[in-house]
């Protein structure tokens, strides 16, 4: 009989941190190389409120789910998503922290990933209750510690003062059926300069990977959010309107 082999904690764990590296560096790569070259999205997925607002862009991320519950109900928990409870998300903040020399700003005021955003200096660009919210900043992402600047949509499309990055981002749920809908998010983001262009685009290849990876890891708690409150709606019992006496 072969002596069985035993795992080395320690090469395991540098071979996947090599891993994680290489992969890193790759999606890093990538885009760099995008940059400026954003894809365009399918007709079924066109947001006419984006256009609005930033019809061209240097790049953008798209991410969406499949959610068996009212579009209505996706929306609110897209809307009360909790984001740094997720452990993995939330490392991912602090290594930016670490990364850039930023300081700990971990949000302490309201709770939900809209209000939390708009706490941060986000600023409502164009919302259809109950199905999509546009929000937008200006900002110099490749800063330590990011300032966010809110605009008045009449605003936001003509701002072009040297040196900023333009963001737009959105939560949307369209409805497939009248208990079914599709979560989507986008965000898109500008440079106003050639200089902030080439600022952006070192920070976006560093940062990207994290990003695209935050919004995946959003989707499966809130499609299992969004179907926990569907089915606690459909649960509960209607109440009859009171029977009123006969004259």
């Amino acid at each position: 009989m072969s002596p069985t082999r035993t795992v080395n904690p320690v090469r395991w764990l540098a071979g996947a941190a090599g891993l994680a590296a290489a992969s890193y560096a790759a999606l890093a790569g990538i885009a760099w190389i995008r940059y400026g070259r954003p894809c365009p999205s399918r007709d079924d997925a066109r947001d006419g409120l984006l256009d609005r607002f930033m019809p061209a862009y240097d790049v953008v991320e798209r991410h969406h789910v499949r959610v068996a519950a009212p579009a209505e109900v996706t929306f609110e928990a897209a809307r009360d998503q909790e984001l740094l409870d997720l452990p993995l998300v939330s490392a991912i903040f602090r290594a930016r922290e670490v990364a850039m020399g930023g300081t700990n700003r971990t949000p302490a005021g309201p709770r939900g990933l809209l209000a939390q955003t708009l706490s941060l200096g986000w600023g409502v660009l164009a919302e259809v209750p109950g199905r999509e919210v546009v929000v937008g900043t200006v900002t110099q992402p490749w800063k330590a510690d990011v300032v966010f600047r809110a605009l008045p949509p009449v605003e936001f499309a003509a701002f072009n003062a040297p040196g900023f990055v333009k963001i737009v981002w959105t939560l949307r749920a369209d409805p497939t059926g009248p208990d079914t809908s599709i979560f989507r998010t986008e965000t898109r983001a500008v440079a106003t300069d050639a200089e902030a262009r080439r600022r952006f685009r070192r920070y976006w290849a560093f940062a990207s990977p994290g990003i695209a990876l935050i919004r995946w890891l959003s989707l499966v708690p809130l499609r299992r959010d969004a179907e926990r409150r569907a089915q606690s709606e459909s649960s509960r019992p209607v109440t009859a309107p009171p029977r009123l006496a006969p004259d």
